[in-house]
């Protein structure tokens, strides 16, 4: 079991339910649609949110035309979801005394869909960087920057020499003491004296560079003055050329910390031709409007947000799964791509989607796939049973067809053990604004929210 902090402060509304778009159409069109609901674009701290891939993306439409297999997108997702496991469990570390200093971050970058635009330094140098909630330290690659170990990216690559408001961190500064204190991104000293980090994924990838700071431009009204960063010079390899990574996990070096938002959500578009967005702060909504569930946090410093599931419905029938099933708790992540239940959790709700879904012939698929119900589905529309997901305090959130099935096969896998802490993936996550209060420790659900 994963030990999660007990709640100072719990916010205190009605948890009502946030029900999904019906729509049943499973494709994704061709051109991008921009907006399905009306946004607050007068909201100072609204970005724009795009799949990195799809036809949204701010990147070049030739950096994003080859999309990777299912089959490499689903072993990526394995990565991500085996290293957060492993990273929480303790298990991908080394010991120091009692306790256990992971050597790795245990997270596969490459998973990372979605990606927003922001300006750097003085004057600002627009940067396109992938958001990750399982993730607190930022960064991009910097100029000059290896061809060997740096990849092509869609903008002028940061050059802190042309910023007039950047600092690197010395290494007696309190910035990279608090750095290499972490034991997660610490690298020592430059022989200049300046403070180096690193970050090693568990994918294999890593950044290596310069601590420092610069003034970080999210919308022309809202700025992050002495934002704490990477300045890379070797980093993973983004094959769509994205710029780098923005790190909205609950650590100290993540964009939420360092902007001090007692609030912070975003909403991930139904597929990729349509936008989302990510915002700084209270939302505009009204909190009568969210379905609200506590937040935790482990004991252990890692940068993730936890929620307890109490339970499942397929059809509008609750599945008899015992509460201690999810004791674990599931980690809220913009990341994993496919939700991971409990076996316990994950066998009631095939077995029911199986029955739900008898009119349409099983597909095989091999016995290694992460997915393991898949169904022949051909001509016409597809009736996909409602599926929801009922959270602590009985908030209830119902799926969206997409976030149910995924080309044919039930969109969620097993954890693998009944004792390891699930994860909400981002499929399950689309069109619902997602709201991370931290002030107020809970998460909320807004449905229809893009």
């Amino acid at each position: 079991m994963i030990p999660v902090l007990p709640l100072l402060v719990i916010l205190c509304v009605s948890s009502p339910i946030a029900h999904a778009a019906t729509s049943s159409s499973l494709k994704s069109k061709a051109v991008c649609s921009g907006h399905r609901v009306s946004i607050p674009l007068s909201s100072d701290a609204w970005l724009p949110l795009n799949h990195r891939r799809g036809p949204c993306s701010p990147l070049p439409s030739s950096a994003t035309a080859s999309m990777p297999s299912t089959a490499d997108v689903l072993r990526r997702d394995r990565l991500r979801a085996d290293g957060i496991r492993k990273g929480l469990n303790g298990t991908a570390g080394a010991k120091r005394g009692d306790a256990t200093v992971p050597t790795t971050l245990g997270l596969s970058v490459d998973t990372l869909e979605y990606v927003v635009t922001v300006g750097l330094g003085t004057p600002a140098v627009t940067q396109t960087v992938v958001m990750d909630t399982g993730s607190d330290l930022s960064w991009v690659q910097r100029r000059p920057c290896p061809a060997a170990t740096c990849h092509p990216q869609k903008d002028r690559l940061f050059d802190p020499a042309r910023s007039a408001t950047y600092s690197a961190f010395g290494c007696r500064s309190a910035a990279c003491r608090a750095l290499l204190g972490r034991d997660l991104y610490g690298n020592g000293c430059s022989r200049r004296g300046r403070c180096q980090y690193a970050v090693r994924y568990g994918d294999g990838s890593n950044t290596t560079g310069t601590y420092g700071a610069d003034k970080l431009t999210l919308t022309p009204a809202l700025a992050v003055d002495r934002f704490r960063f990477g300045c890379s010079h070797a980093a993973p390899l983004f094959s769509d050329r994205t710029d780098g990574l923005l790190g909205l996990g609950g650590g100290p070096p993540s964009l939420v910390s360092q902007a001090a938002a007692k609030a912070f959500s975003y909403c991930l578009p139904p597929t990729a031709s349509y936008s989302g967005f990510l915002t700084l702060g209270a939302p505009r909504a009204a909190s009568s409007r969210f379905a609200v569930t506590p937040m935790y946090r482990s004991s252990s410093g890692d940068p993730f947000y936890f929620v307890l599931l109490r339970g499942i419905t397929v059809g509008g029938r609750r599945l008899r799964v015992p509460p201690s099933a999810f004791r674990a708790g599931a980690v809220m992540d913009s990341g994993t791509i496919v939700t991971r239940l409990p076996p316990k959790a994950y066998r009631a709700l095939r077995a029911a989607f199986r029955k739900e879904m008898r009119m349409h012939p099983r597909r095989a698929v091999p016995r290694s796939s992460l997915l393991d119900t898949c169904f022949n589905l051909t001509g016409g529309d597809v009736k996909v049973p409602s599926v929801s997901l009922v959270f602590e305090r009985g908030a209830t959130v119902e799926l969206i067809p997409s976030g149910i099935i995924r080309r044919g096969c039930l969109a969620f896998a097993s954890s693998g053990d009944d004792g390891a802490p699930g994860i909400i993936g981002n499929l399950q996550q689309r069109t619902l604004e997602v709201l991370y209060d931290i002030g107020g420790g809970a998460v909320g659900f807004r449905r229809g929210a893009c």
